[in-house]
């Protein structure tokens, strides 16, 4: 049998870094839409980084099949609309007189924990509801923390594989090379009837 040279890959909505940048895009939405000014063009801004985020972690996943090279450019579309989106949240708490909680704040690692939590993925749909404009914007930024935190992981894996195994064209040739190999007949001996004699 030929030697299969496709990833079987795709399966995005099974990752952690996938369902974290989910989470943010909803946090985003609500929060530009609640605390933003009608009119204000960075509530677009801010909705369409998030989706950025989401999206070209979906793209890249399922682009990963059949070209490496667009799936590490996907990934790292990925972290910097989350790292453009970071920029959002803390010129919003800035302008606005507000804390960015730093590793001294007191409800800091107490956020950090429960941002990494399982609890999160059920409860943030509610919990955003019942949160101050700080409380939200501190909590997505420590969510795009952590997903730009994977992102980098993800990358330096994706270029692990592609060093290792190169991009479509090569696993193409080298798929083909080895079936060659495979079935080349033993040497003086020919497969074509023509060179049989009667």
């Amino acid at each position: 049998m030929a030697e299969a040279f496709l990833r079987n890959n795709g399966g995005y909505r099974k990752l952690r870094v996938y369902k974290v940048s989910e989470i943010i895009y909803d946090i985003t939405y609500h929060f530009a839409h609640t605390y933003l000014s009608k009119g204000d063009r960075t509530i677009d801004q801010m909705v369409q980084a998030a989706r950025s985020g989401k999206q070209n972690i979906a793209e890249g996943s399922e682009a990963s099949t059949t070209s490496r090279e667009t799936e590490i450019k996907l990934t790292n579309v990925a972290k910097a609309s989350l790292e453009e989106l970071l920029i959002d949240y803390q010129d919003y708490l800035r302008t606005h007189g507000l804390t960015i909680w730093s590793s001294q704040h007191p409800r800091y690692q107490q956020m950090r924990d429960y941002a990494a939590s399982p609890r999160l993925e059920n409860e943030y749909s509610s919990l955003m509801l019942r949160l101050t404009d700080e409380e939200v914007a501190n909590l997505s930024i420590t969510l795009i923390n952590q997903a730009t935190y994977m992102l980098r992981r993800l990358l330096e894996t994706q270029q692990r594989q592609f060093v290792e195994y190169g991009g479509i064209r090569e696993q193409m040739t080298r798929a083909r090379l080895n079936y060659r190999s495979q079935t080349k007949s033993p040497r003086g001996l020919s497969s074509d009837k023509s060179d049989r004699s009667d």
